[in-house]
């Protein structure tokens, strides 16, 4: 599946966390996270490094073990805990899990975005995620894959001519707006955005 990097981090003044240390290390865990991803576009995202790909899968595995372990601890952790940046973290490693363990904590994840400890953007791609690991259409159209021509495809959707409102009701933008986004991150070269 196909995802934009998050946005940026805030800053340890503004997140308010109670457990410093907890966000710290959400937060390493992601700056992981993310730079293996970065590495495999930079080798080329239409044949991948499979050494790369091993890596991934190993760092995944271990940060998801370890946000289930914190879970476990504290329930979802939210920003009082460990700021909204944290918060943000574990949930970037979740989105890496299975659908399994994904299914587990989608029920935390609905909450932590009910109760302002997670950004709607967060819910809807999880939702998504679930539902197409489980063979069924997504939501709010956050899945994408590459076509055997190399073009980016949208996952089957429940209601495609309401996904737009679905989206702005969780602060997505409309789904052509994403699309290029997709395309301008994963293909530069093609959009003149190098």
């Amino acid at each position: 599946m196909l995802a934009l990097p998050a946005a940026a981090q805030s800053s340890p003044e503004a997140s308010g966390a109670t457990d410093p240390a907890l966000r710290s290390e959400l937060l390493s865990m992601y700056e992981a996270d993310q730079a293996i991803r970065q590495r495999l576009i930079e080798a080329g995202i239409a044949e991948p490094d499979s050494a790369l790909l091993a890596e991934m899968v190993a760092t995944d595995a271990a940060h998801l073990a370890r946000v289930v372990e914190i879970v476990d601890v504290h329930g979802w952790p939210g920003a009082a805990l460990v700021g909204m940046d944290g918060s943000n973290a574990a949930f970037m490693i979740l989105q890496h899990g299975d659908t399994a363990t994904q299914e587990r904590l989608l029920p935390l994840v609905e909450a932590a975005y009910r109760s302002g400890d997670l950004h709607g953007q967060s819910y809807a791609l999880l939702l998504d995620r679930v539902l197409v690991g489980k063979g069924e259409p997504q939501v709010y159209g956050t899945q994408a894959g590459f076509g055997a021509e190399g073009e980016i495809l949208v996952s089957p959707l429940a209601d495609p001519e309401t996904v737009d409102a679905r989206r702005a009701e969780v602060g997505l933008p409309p789904l052509a707006e994403y699309l290029a986004m997709l395309e301008s991150f994963y293909f530069p070269e093609a959009t003149g955005t190098e």
